[in-house]
């Protein structure tokens, strides 16, 4: 069932969502608001964009034009209906493919900023997924695992690009480790807490394409401290 809600407290900002699918998270609106300041003339590309949520916060604060690649048809249909919804058709693109195809669409170094709220969980035959296709496809590796994401932001970065990517805290040695096979090396790491007392739920990593190695560990956010997450980052010191 399709409801439209407040997009939290990004004024006039609406989002429909479908309680049957997979629905978007905090995680997606720390990510948008972990990218720093854009550059008028950068060109911006979201892996993974599902219903568009991440667009659409970008856009509140910028006038970039961004593209959004989502391999979900009816997702990526909730995602034009956003856009629309919010009246940004001049602004955001919707593509509805596999990462993979990227080739199909943009020549490589085409990007000065990609961001990607991927699926979390490595998938294998033996694996647990939800008895939801649409669940299964957005929480797990079924099409793209994080070797393939990498492969295809190598891709379409340009030299000094940045890549944004929000994961899971446990899976950063492999995140790491694909940073310098790809030379698209970590310079900023956020970890994020839901409570003081409990390990890190999430964590934001700030890449550069053939970036030189000098690793930032940011403070550590803990978002119980806050009642409103628009420009979390400028306020908390990173």
């Amino acid at each position: 069932m399709k409801v439209i809600n407040d997009l939290y407290d990004y004024e006039y900002f609406k989002i429909i969502q479908d309680n049957e699918v997979f629905k978007f998270s905090l995680d997606s609106i720390l990510l948008a608001e972990f990218v720093e300041p854009l550059r008028v003339k950068d060109k911006v590309l979201d892996f993974c964009t599902g219903n568009g949520v991440i667009p659409l916060l970008l856009s509140y604060y910028y006038s970039n034009k961004i593209v959004g690649f989502e391999i979900q048809k009816y997702i990526s249909s909730l995602a034009k209906e956003n856009i629309r919804l919010n009246q940004k058709e001049d602004q955001i693109f919707i593509i509805n493919d596999d990462v993979g195809n990227i080739k199909n669409y943009f020549p490589g170094n085409n990007f000065d900023v990609i961001v990607s709220n991927p699926p979390y969980f490595k998938y294998f035959k033996s694996s647990l997924v939800n008895e939801n296709d649409q669940k299964a496809i957005a929480r797990h590796e079924i099409y793209l695992n994080m070797e393939k994401l990498f492969q295809m932001v190598q891709y379409s970065l340009k030299d000094n690009g940045i890549f944004y990517l929000v994961h899971l805290p446990e899976r950063l040695e492999e995140i790491l480790y694909l940073c310098e096979k790809y030379k698209i090396r970590a310079k900023k790491i956020q970890f994020v807490y839901t409570k003081s007392d409990n390990n890190a739920s999430i964590v934001l990593i700030k890449c550069v394409k053939n970036g030189k190695n000098d690793l930032k560990i940011c403070s550590p956010l803990f978002i119980q401290n806050y009642k409103s997450y628009k420009k979390i980052f400028r306020r908390s010191k990173i």
